[in-house]
């Protein structure tokens, strides 16, 4: 199914029409759920795909973290290709945002959190939605 069809299902994040599992991307400054969030999107480490309902997840190295330029563009289609409904990190530069935004992908803000509290408060609709993007180039 496209993004924009699932991002169309959706009446709350967290859940979506049909009770199928939400799959969400955490920008993380380490492999596992008691990781903290990781602030800068393109700049993460590592980001994990996390399943919502039963907290399973896959930790992938984020190859485009040290880029020189082009980061942002390289880790949102790197979301892209890995299927999920939403990306909870700390900020997102404006070339990310739009990618992501175009194909439905909705942006939310937990940064200073565990990503497992973060995970939770995303359940309980409890987490900024990320309207608009930060400066370019901002966390070289």
């Amino acid at each position: 199914m496209h993004h924009q069809e699932m991002s169309q299902m959706r009446y709350s994040h967290g859940k979506s029409v049909g009770g199928g599992d939400v799959k969400v991307l955490v920008t993380a400054d380490g492999e596992n759920l008691e990781a903290n969030v990781d602030t800068k999107f393109a700049r993460a480490p590592y980001f994990l795909v996390v399943d919502t309902e039963n907290l399973s997840f896959e930790a992938i190295k984020n190859e485009s973290a040290n880029e020189f330029g082009g980061a942002g563009v390289k880790a949102a289609q790197s979301v892209i290709n890995r299927g999920v409904e939403a990306v909870i990190t700390g900020n997102i530069g404006p070339n990310a945002y739009q990618v992501l935004r175009r194909v439905g992908i909705k942006m939310f803000r937990a940064g200073g959190k565990k990503v497992k509290e973060a995970i939770e408060d995303f359940k309980n609709n409890k987490l900024e939605e990320i309207v608009s993007p930060g400066p370019r180039g901002m966390f070289k």
